[in-house]
């Protein structure tokens, strides 16, 4: 009678054993409130300083610099993507019918982005290749600039023949260096707009019923381009709602400024935390090629940048921000933190990340194919 018990019991005891049981609900929220505390607290310093999108870069900085020092930095995925909604309409409220008339303007520059994508990326890929003797693909991967998520899902599916740290040490700090530098550079040189409002003042508690229909609607519009598939399509299903209600005068109230601040630093913070579980020494076994990677991929789209602004009378703070090869949420963060036109920055992006979307399986597939099995890592 008690065999099939004791037998029961031995098996809870060696599952046990060899599964440890997750730690309680209470220590996981301890551990996310502790790795938001740590980048809050960077990026309050960073903008008492008064460094230009100090609450965005500070986060991040902390964050990394935590992860590196062997401290776990975690940001659940359903925040993640709640900071990404809401940092979507804040940034969408902004804008002006005034704004969106002016896309008309700039279609030479929004098509010369994916030229700017295709230049940086062949680039990077031969100085990776030439310099530091990567394989082609783990090369291509690292080179591809601002998309990261995707990029390391396709690395992920090719790790036999790719080096997955290779490519996420490139890709993670040239997205924290541009949004460290950027920012600083712009300010120096007296690029940053004068202080943009959002299209209107408004506070929530005086439009609750408005206010509802527009978070329920960017939430909807990312959620839906999230689930065909585009990349970041939270973030940009959110933006483009936002920018239409707001650019329509359709809705006047918009998302509060501490909102938008505390989910600055939920995605700081989630961007530093790529750096958990990741050894100094190996970083630093990186660090030469992520930096010429980076300095190779600037200086291309620098250049294409000036030559664009050289023809075209478009603003340069503006411009720097659009073609900037970063990630997409934090160089829009950027022309909201800076004041710069987030429809023009947001055109440019959004064309950059279709080019990436359609060319990098393509490139991923070819590459794969034509590897060798052997190929080394690096």
């Amino acid at each position: 009678m008690q065999g099939p018990r004791l037998t029961a019991a031995r098996g809870r005891g060696i599952d046990r054993l060899f599964m440890p049981e997750a730690p309680p609900l209470s220590q996981k929220l301890i551990h996310i409130a502790q790795s938001l505390l740590i980048g809050a607290a960077g990026g309050f310093l960073f903008n008492a300083a008064r460094f230009p999108a100090g609450w965005l870069a500070g986060s991040m900085v902390f964050a990394a610099a935590a992860a590196l020092a062997g401290r776990p930095i975690d940001v659940p995925r359903p925040l993640a993507r709640v900071c990404s909604v809401v940092l979507g309409i804040a940034i969408g409220g902004v804008v002006t019918p005034e704004t969106l008339r002016g896309m008309m303007t700039w279609p030479l520059s929004i098509a010369v982005v994916a030229i700017s994508v295709a230049a940086a990326t062949l680039a990077t890929y031969a100085y990776l290749t030439r310099v530091h003797g990567w394989n082609t693909l783990t090369a291509i991967f690292a080179s591809v600039p601002g998309g990261l998520a995707q990029v390391m899902t396709l690395a992920t599916e090719a790790k036999r023949k790719c080096d997955i740290r290779g490519v996420a040490i490139v890709q993670t700090l040239r997205v924290m260096i541009l949004t460290v530098v950027v920012p600083a550079a712009l300010s120096l040189t007296g690029r940053v707009g004068a202080v943009r409002r959002p299209a209107s003042l408004v506070p929530v508690a005086e439009a609750p019923v408005a206010f509802a229909i527009l978070v329920g609607a960017a939430a909807a519009a990312g959620l839906g381009l999230l689930r065909l598939g585009f990349r970041g399509g939270l973030f940009f299903g959110a933006l483009t709602v936002s920018a239409f209600l707001h650019g329509g005068a359709f809705i006047e109230v918009t998302m509060p400024s501490w909102l938008a601040t505390a989910a600055m630093v939920g995605l700081g913070t989630l961007s530093g935390g790529r750096f958990t579980g990741m050894p100094l020494r190996l970083l630093l076994a990186y660090l030469g090629a992520a930096l010429g990677a980076f300095a190779v991929s600037l200086a291309v789209t620098a250049a294409i940048g000036v030559a664009v602004t050289l023809a075209a009378p478009l603003p340069v703070g503006e411009v720097i921000v659009a073609y900037a090869p970063g990630a997409v949420d934090a160089m829009m963060i950027l022309a909201l933190a800076l004041a710069l036109d987030p429809v023009f920055v947001g055109a440019h992006h959004l064309a950059r990340v279709f080019v990436v979307s359609l060319a990098l399986p393509v490139l991923a597939h070819y590459f794969s194919a034509s590897e060798p099995k052997s190929a080394k890592e690096r």
